[in-house]
């Protein structure tokens, strides 16, 4: 039954925090809810499907009473801020549009795109539709994940793989990957990859350690405004 369980979802509210932190009384709930999921698909196009490709892996969403603050994580914060902040500030003023709320901002920079699950998928995904050999890829991402610091690695493609006839899926395994350990930091993605010849679906698990003792300057706040440090 546990390799059935997905990893975040097995471990929010005990190990990890929630992506949208906001109380809400039951006649507003519905619609704050579907303006999250509007500015998460809105970021997703505008940031990792169309250039500049600012590769942001993770968008968490908080609110007040008077603004709706959202912290993007990204490897490319350069790209996200702009010269000069102009690129931000066209996202914020952007958003505002779409939900009529002020916006709020921060970006977070992630300092090893190895050990981010959903950055290593994607990229992967990216080099099986330039028709890559994807034993090859497969090997050299498992292998960067672990010289950047990973204590584990498995990655997943399933499909046509190399354009063949019968879809199948191969593996491969580094390290080792504790899935029934809350107290291990295992980070999941999935990413699906559109080839010529049909989906090829990417699946990711980094283990970088037990909670505390993962890899230290995973991330650094940038933005209009340093975060606090949180409980």
């Amino acid at each position: 039954m546990g390799q059935k369980t997905h990893p975040l979802g097995f471990r929010i509210g005990i190990t990890e925090g929630w992506r949208s932190r906001w109380y809400a009384p039951k006649s507003l709930y519905g619609e704050f809810l579907v303006e999250d999921q509007g500015i998460r698909r809105y970021v997703e196009r505008r940031l990792n499907q169309q250039p500049p490709y600012a590769a942001v892996s993770k968008i968490e969403i908080e609110r007040t009473r008077n603004e709706v603050k959202v912290i993007l994580h990204t490897a490319r914060p350069g790209l996200v801020i702009g010269p000069k902040g102009s690129e931000v500030d066209k996202l914020k003023e952007e958003l505002e549009s779409r939900i009529e709320r002020k916006i709020s901002l921060n970006i977070v920079e992630i300092r090893s795109p190895d050990l981010n699950a959903r950055l290593v998928a994607e990229a992967l995904a990216e080099q099986l539709k330039k028709r890559g050999g994807f034993r090859r890829l497969m090997k050299q991402r498992a292998e960067g994940c672990m010289a950047a610091g990973a204590r584990g690695v498995k990655i997943t493609c399933a499909g046509r793989l190399g354009g063949a006839e019968m879809a199948r899926r191969e593996t491969k395994l580094m390290g080792s990957i504790p899935l029934h350990t809350l107290q291990a930091h295992v980070d999941y993605a999935m990413a699906p990859s559109f080839t010529k010849y049909g989906v090829i679906g990417v699946k990711v698990w980094v283990y970088q350690g037990r909670y505390g003792e993962e890899v230290e300057g995973v991330a650094r706040p940038r933005g209009d405004r340093p975060r606090g440090k949180r409980g």
